[in-house]
């Protein structure tokens, strides 16, 4: 396997030079944050297709396609269609905004605090959604280097940490692109076709195997209902999604190459549920699915192509892992260290410095991911917890403050305490996995926001109106926004 480790080695440094070279870009916050708002098409849509295409998206769906046929296609294809929401409703306007957090869109709208509590929910979220990211590493340096999986989880989250800590947003920006490449070609171009042809095409596949697995319900329709419910509305709000749409430079980019972003996602789906079908019928009694994506990679591919389709897994991987570390850094400094500590926002003469406290928090925030994975087994469980307290505490504050003007900071407030209580409570009572926690909760948020809004008075007038001063692009005087840049494409 020597090809192959140099191929994962050359990888490996590749992104940690990117890193390097992000640092000589990132001397704002601004450009540290979110890549200076100035990403154009191209960039924008291959960085977002990464970020949402991670681990679970790969591993996992193949994994579920092995265990249900092309259904198991349903989950990353709930992920494509909340990209595809997002981008064409809302993503013009949350770009016009020009903020850095989904806290702060809450404290514009509602003119209160609403961001302080919301910040600590979301910084949960992107917590545990990097830690689940970075569990993944044992499973890949497992199959390369038959590693520890403590030694693995430190060697591919230290790298993270490393690029993401360098130069911030660009750097993320800069590695994202690379793995939205070789993700391409390592799954779609190579192990898809590859796959298929060594289970003997698609019509011997579906004489092999029972006819559940070419039904577009089999994997059940509470199931699929459950997944549109938890990922479709979680791409919606979550930070490390928003703060990508922070990078567009415009509108029209905001929209489009997120459209393009959402349509690559449901290709993908799609192609790791056919994988995973075709390892079904090579490997019909794998003692895990999980292990499917592994095994065929491992035992089908050739050598040299093996160790590309591999880097094509640790690409999603790391994409994930580090959108959502740069996210949970910036929910931490900016929505609930700066806040603690009373600070007032600092004008442009302090970005310098806010460059220096947010690459702190990185690497702090990154050691705290890597502690925690170590300590954790359960991905999924990990992973369920942090959509539910998203989705349950998150949702309808967020898009009841884009879509209904009657919603008050109160309401905001109450609806993020009752939805993430209901959420732990009925989590603790049925069970992490069960999918009536998100159910209640959201029922509880929704009746929350609705009752308490109407029983308090409405928000002030000159917030509204300075809240859409800001969706249309202008600053809250009214003077037009400031041009941007040139685009980086």
């Amino acid at each position: 396997m020597a090809v192959d480790y140099t191929v994962i080695v050359v990888y490996l440094a590749g992104m940690l030079a990117m890193g390097w070279w992000g640092m000589r870009r990132a001397r704002s916050k601004s450009e540290f944050l979110v890549a200076g708002r100035r990403l154009g098409p191209v960039m924008y849509s291959g960085t977002m297709a990464a970020i949402v295409l991670g681990g679970a998206s790969t591993i996992g769906g193949v994994g579920l396609g092995y265990r249900y046929g092309l259904s198991g296609a349903w989950m990353v294809f709930t992920i494509g269609l909340g990209l595809l929401a997002l981008s064409v409703f809302f993503s013009a306007r949350i770009a016009r905004l020009r903020v850095y957090t989904v806290s702060e869109m809450l404290d514009l709208r509602y003119g209160g605090r609403a961001g302080v509590i919301s910040g600590v929910v979301m910084w949960a979220y992107t917590l545990m959604l990097a830690v689940t990211s970075t569990i993944a590493y044992a499973t890949i340096f497992d199959v390369l280097f038959d590693m520890n999986r403590t030694l693995a989880i430190v060697l591919g989250g230290s790298i993270v940490v490393a690029y993401s800590t360098l130069g911030g947003m660009w750097s993320i920006t800069l590695t994202d692109m690379v793995q939205f490449v070789v993700k391409t070609i390592g799954v779609l171009l190579l192990l898809l076709p590859i796959a298929v042809v060594k289970a003997g095409g698609f019509g011997e596949m579906r004489a092999k195997l029972p006819t559940a697995y070419v039904d577009p319900l089999g994997i059940g329709g509470e199931t699929i209902f459950t997944y549109v419910l938890i990922y479709t509305f979680g791409m919606l709000i979550g930070q490390d999604i928003w703060q990508r749409v922070f990078t567009a430079r415009d509108d029209r980019t905001a929209k489009w190459g997120g459209t393009v972003a959402g349509t690559y996602c449901l290709v993908y789906a799609l192609a790791g549920a056919v994988i995973g079908t075709a390892a079904k019928v090579l490997y019909p009694d794998l003692a895990s699915a999980d292990t499917a994506f592994a095994t065929i990679v491992k035992d089908e591919l050739p050598v040299g192509v093996r160790g590309l389709v591999l880097a094509a897994a640790l690409a999603a991987v790391m994409s994930t892992s580090s959108g959502a570390l740069i996210a949970c850094a910036t929910v931490a400094n900016n929505d609930i260290w700066s806040r603690l500590r009373g600070l007032v926002r600092p004008d442009d003469g302090g970005e310098r410095d806010e460059v220096r406290g947010n690459r702190l928090f990185i690497l702090v925030m990154g050691v705290a991911v890597i502690v925690t994975a170590i300590a954790l087994n359960n991905v999924v469980e990990a992973l369920t917890v942090a959509y539910n307290l998203l989705v349950g505490g998150l949702l309808v504050p967020i898009l009841g403050g884009l879509l209904w003007k009657r919603g008050t900071v109160q309401g905001a407030l109450a609806a993020v305490v009752a939805g993430g209580l209901a959420v732990v409570g009925l989590m603790a009572g049925y069970g992490i996995l069960a999918n009536e926690p998100v159910y209640y909760g959201l029922l509880a948020s929704l009746a929350a926001y609705v009752v308490v809004s109407l029983a308090t008075p409405a928000t002030d007038p000159a917030v509204l109106a300075a809240w859409r001063e800001r969706l249309a692009g202008r600053a809250p005087g009214g003077a037009a926004a400031a041009p941007p840049v040139p685009a980086a494409r």
